[in-house]
Formats: structure tokens, sequence, C-alpha cells
């Protein structure tokens, strides 16, 4: 071969190199990094490191619920959600809520349960306005209509904002999430979508609910998601995670996702932008961030926190003990990737067929290091009827408990 022909072929293929490699910066400095794919930074390992019992904050909503000089004020619910106001109350969230009137012991079977009978109302929200830590007034129930019939709203996370970007007035966006009865083994309703409603403060009336985010053209019910189990502030950004229902589908856990929406605009159904695997967008086609549907995953419902560049995430763990275990991941970003399932721990629960489920986190009463957390508790049984025989026998049961917990590094 002719020494100039080779040059030109050596010089060819040095060119081609140099593109291969440029072609491959270009593309290494556009895609996420595996531990920063939002831009956080590396960020240390946490986990629970300690945890203790909360009987103060407990026994303040037992003490509520079994106050009897009211008949339309909360007596127990579950779904637990909470978000400080600007004048310093608290307003507390919840799904399935019992109303009425609570009678002392003994109950019905000679048991020395506070109880209440089976007719008792049973509303699908309902909404607690706490002062001085403890609780002091029910708002009419239920808070949020419901949307048509056989369906309902299920209250979620909750944010004070700015009415509009820039406005000095502040409202509450509370998102919610649409279900519609089903059959077996849908008992607790089909997903159906996501909501944000705002109410006005310092009334906390309710102005508009918006549908952010429609989940009727999906047709596995199982692979439906739902938006605003918890929220995080991070960057001029309102991460909004939520889940899938593939328990309900017998599947040992399900799957979490993320959207972002720009502080202040969460009730724009525009503005919300969806992780899809690889970046943001604004189409409703989104990834799963964390669930491998055996070993790791979530519970239907989760709670995020951010400590320092960390953010760390409470679910009931995988299997059968996700009736009674809490359990943590952590990331350096919202969309991932999560390590773990990190340390557990199994809160107190009172005797019976009971479980734990929907652990939640309050910055509004943490501080200092201190995490507040709560989990709710339901009774296990075969029918809806024997189970809400059991929760108006014991009034106590179907209550919010909680814990103070502390994160630090992973021991070794």
């Amino acid at each position: 071969m002719p020494e100039d022909r080779r040059a030109r072929q050596r010089t060819g293929a040095g060119v081609g190199l140099l593109l291969t490699l440029a072609l491959a910066a270009v593309l290494l400095t556009a895609l996420p990094k595996d531990h920063d794919r939002e831009g956080g930074g590396a960020c240390p390992a946490r986990t629970v490191r300690s945890w203790s019992a909360d009987a103060q904050l407990t026994n303040s909503f037992a003490s509520y619920g079994d106050d009897a000089t009211r008949t339309d004020d909360w007596t127990g619910g579950d779904g637990t959600h909470s978000v400080r106001l600007p004048d310093g109350r608290v307003l507390w969230l919840f799904s399935d809520t019992y109303l009425g009137q609570v009678h002392g012991p003994p109950n019905p079977v000679g048991e020395s349960y506070v109880w209440r009978d089976t007719t008792a109302p049973l509303v699908r929200n309902s909404a607690v306005v706490m002062s001085d830590g403890h609780p002091q007034l029910t708002l009419p129930a239920p808070l949020f209509p419901d949307p048509g019939p056989s369906e309902w709203r299920w209250p979620v996370a909750a944010r004070v904002e700015p009415r509009s970007p820039g406005s000095a007035e502040s409202v509450v966006r509370v998102l919610l999430w649409t279900r519609t009865a089903g059959a077996y083994p849908w008992i607790y309703g089909v997903p159906t979508a996501t909501e944000v409603a705002t109410l006005s403060l310092p009334d906390l009336r309710v102005e508009s609910v918006v549908k952010v985010f429609d989940q009727r053209l999906v047709q596995d019910p199982s692979r439906r998601v739902q938006f605003g189990t918890t929220l995080v502030s991070a960057g001029g950004w309102t991460y909004v995670f939520g889940g899938n229902d593939a328990q309900a589908a017998a599947r040992p856990t399900s799957s979490a996702y993320v959207a972002r929406v720009p502080e202040g605009r969460l009730g724009e159904a525009g503005a919300w932008e969806y992780w899809d695997g690889s970046a943001w967008t604004g189409r409703a086609g989104p990834r799963a961030v964390l669930g491998d549907g055996r070993r790791t995953g979530v519970g239907s419902a989760f709670s995020v926190v951010r400590d320092g560049e960390t953010y760390v995430l409470f679910t009931m763990a995988a299997g059968s003990r996700g009736l009674t275990t809490v359990t943590s991941y952590w990331a350096c970003s919202p969309v991932g990737p999560w390590h773990g399932p990190a340390r557990s721990f199994r809160p107190p629960l009172p005797p019976g067929q009971v479980a734990a489920y929907n652990p939640q986190v309050h910055p509004a009463l943490g501080g200092d290091g201190r995490i507040v957390l709560s989990y709710d508790v339901n009774w296990l049984d075969a029918t809806a009827t024997s189970a809400a025989w059991n929760l108006s026998r014991n009034v106590s049961l179907y209550r919010p408990r909680f814990v103070t917990l502390r994160l630090g590094p992973p021991t070794r």
C-alpha cells in the first residue's frame, strides 16, 4: 500500500477516534451521573440511628378522640398528614374518618375499651386544627366533597405557598387522591387521578379543586400512579412523590415515582414535570425511581425527608414485615439512585390482629435533628364488616401513633 494512502488512513482513523472521544465526552457530560442526577453532589449515607415512642403526641389525639362532649368531631382516622399554617396552627388531614360520639367502658361485649356505635358516621376525609400542641377543632366533614357517584377524595400531602408566584397572599395546597369503588382486590378503591385543592387562609375554606394527573386511561389499575404521598422542597422546586398500587395485585412491593413543580405552582397542571428515567418531561409518562417488585420498593404510602444533602425515604418493609416494620432508603437526589433498605424498626402496636401502615414525617413538629413520624393502625380481618366492628368496639385502634427518631451514618 502506498505510504500516502496509509497516512491518509491513519489520519482518518485518528480523526474518527477523536470524534468518537469527543462525542463520548459530550454524552458523558449530558447524561445524568448515577450519584448526582440533579446536581446535588455527593451526600453521606443516612439511616435511623435511634427512635422512641412519642407518647405525648399519641395521647393528644387519643384524648381528643375520646372527648364525648361533641358529636360532630373526629374520633379516629388514617392517612395522617400535616402542615403548619402561617399563624402557628397545624392543619391535620385524614382519609377515612369516624365522626360521632364515643362511650366510656365497658363496651357492649364487656371489655374495658372506649367504644362507638357501629352506626357512627364514616366520611372519606376530614381536617383537624391543632393549637398549642393539642387538637382543638374538626372542620365540617368531609372537607373535600366526592367528585362523583362511587368516587371519593383522600387528602395526602399539603403545603403553604403563594396564591400565585410572587403574590404576598398565601394559601394551602392539598394534594388529593381520587379513588373509584371497585371489585376485589380493589377493596380500597381503584386509583383514578391526582388533584390539587386550594384552601383559603386563615379560614381554611375550599376554594377550588383542579385535576393535575389523570390515570383513567391506564387499563391496568396496578400501574396507575397517584402523586402526593409526600413533598420535599429543594432548589426552587417542589418534588412530589407518588406510587402505584402494585401490592393490590399481590406483588410484595409497590414502586415510587417523582414529579416536580416550580415552587408556588402546585395548582397548575401545566407546570408539572415527571421523571421518565433519564430526564424531566411535561408528558405524563413517569418511570419508577425505586422498586423491583420483590425486595425493594415502597408501601402504598410513604414519606421523604431531606437531611442536609441526603434524601431519606421511610416506608413499610417488603413482604410480611410490611405489617409491622418501618424501613428506610437514602439517595443524593429525588430521582435516585436509592440505596437500601437500611436499618428497620418496629414501632409499638396495640394487641390484636392489627397492622401498621402509612409512615409519615411531620416537619412542622420536628427540629434540632429530631424527626417526628406517624404511623396508622388498622384491624386485619377477612371482611370490612368485621373490621369495622373491631374498630368500633375499641376506638383507640384506628388512630395515629407517633415516634421520634434521629438519623445518622450507618454503623459498620
